[in-house]
């Protein structure tokens, strides 16, 4: 058949059952990108005949005859539509994986006389982004940006000279030096925005491979067996099958798929194949094989027998006497678990004065059990490794946060020298923790390295469902004590993770949970018990927050009932009772050294944030008498960096023509930090970003990067770049005295074009000039540095509410999101205000619809993403985003990580806000309609 794609007519023959999306990637049309398989998430949308479809869905054979037109047919760098540019314009993306489906759904509505963009949020119903929280997106669309009045406000009594955030004004409305376009405090646009919104800039899968071989997995269809008999004779035959692959392959060494700068933070209990199978769709064995069907077929061949054990799946079951064990197998030492034979992971047990004393003393005692549930990361990139052997060298291109961390375990498990192993990603389709793990990469290395030919793994939707670690479910019991004058007397906390069938993160995420949750607060008394187990139900891994967004939401929500109790307003009690700069930061001891105040916002986080609540939004309240009003509000800190260290090298490079070479090795994933790194080396150069080349998350051509988790991305990526640039603009200047052969003690100004001499009569030696000496002369124009994360700043956010309560459907509808952010120096307001924005989307998710629901032997049934309610355009408010004046003095500029802080405060502030609306306290995750109606009627 034959048919036009962007204006160019294909021939092609699609077998029987093949949709458009396979064509056309197959036609090299990467910018039609893979999401979801079953045409929910919008990411492969493309236009036929005008009409926007799902390609995923569309049969192939009916394209016959048809226009088809992708993101990149609209407009290409240079030549972008007004569309594109504007998506530009309004940073309407941050990890870009939507962007080009969401393009050509918005081009054909704006072609449609018959549809209005007052529709909006039922037009977009098809296409989902999990990163910006659809502000940016509708702003983009309708050609109108929300201005900082309404969004970014200034602080109050500081001038506020500027209303757009483009511009070099800080959101706090301070105005700082005056500085280029792009360079720190403005909002340039992100550097591959043009490529990202005609689907150009490449991801992980968008790359075609001469001899491409894919794997395919078996998983188990048992919670918890032992393969007793494994025949792969019958697989094996089946034409197209190039190898299959057992624990007969591969390694015994275990690991575990957690990534982090010490490999000992988490719990050797992983195996790349394991005879024993500790939940339902591990890993039984792969088939590599010419196409993804091939081998999908060979797995159904497989003959194999399993000896069924005894599996638990309530974690509270987990830690009996006689429960199951599901690595009763290991030794404790060697794996690093806290006791196997009682199925614990790791355990935090402490006291800190007498809770016991701090309780008698309290004149006000409340206390609870709160519930949190799994949480899948939803970005829309699935996990997937490419893998290939460059001249004898291995080389995996692979969707990762940590490619350095994932260099490092492939060498040990594979016994390879890591001069042997290249480990990069192309842009990451979102993260949010989910890819600080080693999921796909040891099976493509193995596949790779059995059969001398490339190899593609690539996750399903499905498969991140049911078998891709999720955000781990808990149970937190809170108990609180305070005198008649509301400050605290005491807590006591007890926290019981399910971290499912293995232990990935399974300590930091308790560890970290019950940290900068309880060290928030000034109390004389406090206890922590808290443990992680296993079950038998799929693993739980890192998630955006890292343990502290359902502490935080039990800790908070506490808080909110004692001050109910003490009729004190919830605002004055966090300003009573929270930590101040000098006060001890304790947990069930004082934290170390490496925690510092390195800069405080949180008090103007909650004026700001009371403020806004108080002087309200204009928004108009339903009507009805089945309406109840309430508001709330939550408070959270977070370190940040990580602790013990986060290490980073940067390096950079004049080069000819004038322009700069930026060298850093963390990952771009939707976080931003290309443009925020671009813009610290174009400020400490005195230059403009569009002179800065970057080259990114590559163990070949960047320094070393612990990775892009735990908010590093700028205060320790950033800071390795500032120190190198810096370093950088020092050597210029001597080297300018040695290429003119003047004094070298005569100053030297750095220019965007050169380097001028100071009070001298000699004019502008141009950059390019001095580049051609330098290699002339063999002078090396490089510095590198090297940032570590030894010290620890804090970073705070309060979130607010005001909400409607249906009584008679339970919806809650939300009338005012305000969040005020303590974010240091804001590096590039619009991208912070987008990072905000997106954190508070994915926390409103979580508060309200989203749940990985297990059938309670396993098994999980919401395995698609029809069956998990995303946010969409419909579902979210405008937040209003507020800045806090604060200059952190370990940051580079002052600034502060404001990724993962976003989320923390936004589930407790709603479930205030609830309470406050209908009088009973909602203690479970998620708020769906369904549980609050329940509350309501008994």
């Amino acid at each position: 058949m034959t048919f036009e794609v962007n204006g160019t007519r294909v021939e092609a023959t699609p077998p029987p059952g093949q949709c458009l999306r396979t064509l056309l990637r197959e036609h090299e049309h990467f910018e039609v990108k893979t999401g979801c398989d079953t045409g929910d998430c919008g990411a492969c949308t493309v236009q036929v005949d005008g009409t926007p479809v799902h390609s995923c869905i569309y049969p192939a054979y009916r394209a016959a005859g048809k226009q088809i037109s992708t993101a990149a047919g609209l407009g290409q760098p240079g030549t972008l539509s007004p569309l594109q540019q504007r998506f530009v314009d309004s940073a309407g993306f941050q990890c870009g994986f939507c962007t080009p489906g969401m393009i050509v759904t918005a081009t054909a509505i704006e072609a449609d006389p018959g549809l209005s963009v007052d529709d909006l949020p039922r037009l977009l119903k098809g296409n989902l982004c999990r990163c910006t929280g659809y502000r940016s997106i509708s702003d983009s669309i309708v050609g109108e940006h929300t201005p900082l009045e309404g969004s970014c406000h200034a602080a109050p009594g500081h001038e506020q000279t500027e209303t757009s955030s483009l511009g070099p004004v800080r959101a706090t409305g301070r105005v700082g030096a005056a500085r280029a376009v792009g360079l720190v405090g403005t909002s340039p646009g992100a550097i591959a925005g043009e490529r990202v919104v005609s689907g150009l800039e490449p991801y992980t899968l968008d790359v075609a491979v001469p001899g491409l071989l894919h794997l395919a997995v078996l998983g188990s269809p048992h919670a918890h067996a032992r393969i007793r008999f494994l025949n792969v004779a019958k697989a094996a035959a089946l034409p197209g099958v190039h190898r299959v692959l057992t624990h007969a392959d591969s390694p015994t060494t275990l690991f575990s798929t957690a990534r982090h700068e010490s490999r000992f933070d988490d719990p050797d209990d992983t195996r790349v194949f394991d005879q024993t199978l500790r939940f339902l769709g591990q890993r039984v064995a792969a088939v590599v094989a010419d196409s993804v069907a091939i081998a999908e077929a060979a797995c159904r061949l497989i003959d194999i027998e399993y000896d069924l054990q005894d599996a638990v799946f309530d974690p509270k079951l987990a830690r009996l006497p006689g429960a199951p064990l599901v690595h009763g197998d290991k030794d404790p030492v060697v794996s690093r678990l806290a006791d196997p034979g009682r199925n614990l992971v790791a355990e935090l047990h402490g006291e800190y004065g007498s809770v016991e004393a701090g309780l008698a003393e309290a004149t006000t005692v409340v206390s609870g059990s709160w519930q949190t549930q799994r949480i899948a990361h939803t970005h829309l990139e699935t996990h997937a490794t490419i893998g290939w052997l460059d001249h004898g060298r291995l080389v995996l291109r692979t969707s990762s946060q940590v490619p350095f961390l994932v260099q490092k375990e492939i060498c040990r498990l594979f016994n390879l020298d890591p001069a042997g192993v290249r480990v990069f990603t192309a842009r990451v389709g979102g993260g949010f923790g989910g890819k600080q793990e080693l999921l796909t990469e040891d099976l493509v290395t193995l596949a790779v390295l059995a059969t001398g030919r490339p190899v593609q793994y690539a996750f399903t939707r499905t498969d991140e469902f049911t078998i891709a670690p999720v955000r781990h479910p808990m149970t937190i019991d809170v108990t609180l004590g305070a005198g008649r004058d509301g400050r605290l007397t005491a807590l006591k906390l007890a926290v019981l993770a399910d971290t499912g069938a293995y232990g990935n993160h399974a300590p930091g995420v308790i560890f970290h949970g019950t940290s900068e949750s309880v060290a928030l607060y000034n109390v004389p008394n406090k206890r922590v018990d808290a443990q992680s187990v296993y079950t038998n139900n799929p693993p739980s891994g890192a998630f955006r927050g890292y343990g502290l967004g359902q502490i935080t939401f039990a800790i908070e929500c506490a808080l909110d009932e004692l001050a109910r109790e003490l009729a004190v307003d919830p605002f004055e009690l966090r300003r009573l009772n929270s930590v101040q700069p000098g006060d001890p930061l304790v947990v069930t001891h004082e934290e170390g050294p490496d925690l510092v105040f390195g800069s405080y916002g949180l008090d103007q986080c909650l004026d700001l944030a009371e403020a806004a609540l108080k002087r309200g939004n204009r928004v108009v309240p339903p009507a009805g008498s089945q309406w109840r009003f309430g508001t709330g509000m939550a408070s959270s800190m977070i370190a940040t960096t990580p602790p013990r260290g986060h290490r980073s090298q940067a390096s950079v490079q004049l080069m000819p023509g004038g322009r700069y070479l930026v060298r850093v090795g963390t990952t771009e994933f939707g976080n931003g930090t290309t443009t925020v790194h671009a813009q610290i080396a174009a400020t400490a150069l005195c230059t403009t970003i569009d002179r800065i080349d970057l080259v990114h998350s590559d163990t070949d051509a960047a320094g070393y990067d612990s990775g892009a988790f735990g908010s590093a991305g700028v205060v320790v990526a950033g800071k390795a770049v500032l120190a190198a640039a810096s370093a950088l603009a020092e050597s210029l200047g001597e080297a300018a005295a040695s290429c003119n052969g003047v004094d070298s003690a005569v100053a030297w100004q750095l220019e965007r074009d050169g380097l001028r001499p100071v009070g001298a009569g000699s004019g502008l030696l141009s950059l390019d000039d001095l580049a051609l000496w330098a290699a002339a002369n063999d002078v090396d124009l490089t510095a590198t540095r090297r940032e570590h994360g030894a010290l620890r700043s804090l970073a705070f956010n309060v979130h607010a509410f005001r909400v409607a309560v249906n009584t008679d459907t339970g919806e809650v509808r939300i009338l005012q999101s305000i969040q005020a952010a303590d974010a240091g120096f804001v590096m590039n307001p619009e991208q912070c205000r987008g990072q905000i924005e997106g954190g508070v989307a994915q926390a409103l998710g979580t508060a309200l619809f989203e749940e990985v629901v297990l059938d309670g032997a396993g098994a999980v049934t919401t395995r698609v993403l029809r069956n998990y309610h995303v946010p969409q355009l419909a579902d979210l408010p405008v937040t209003e985003v507020y800045f806090a004046q604060s200059h952190d003095v370990l940051g580079p500029y002052g600034a502060k990580s404001m990724s993962e802080s976003t989320y923390n405060p936004v589930a407790p502030a709603l479930a205030n806000a609830v309470r406050d609306a209908i009088g009973i306290r909602p203690t479970e995750l998620p708020m769906s309609r369904d549980r609050i109606w329940r509350l309501l009627h008994g």
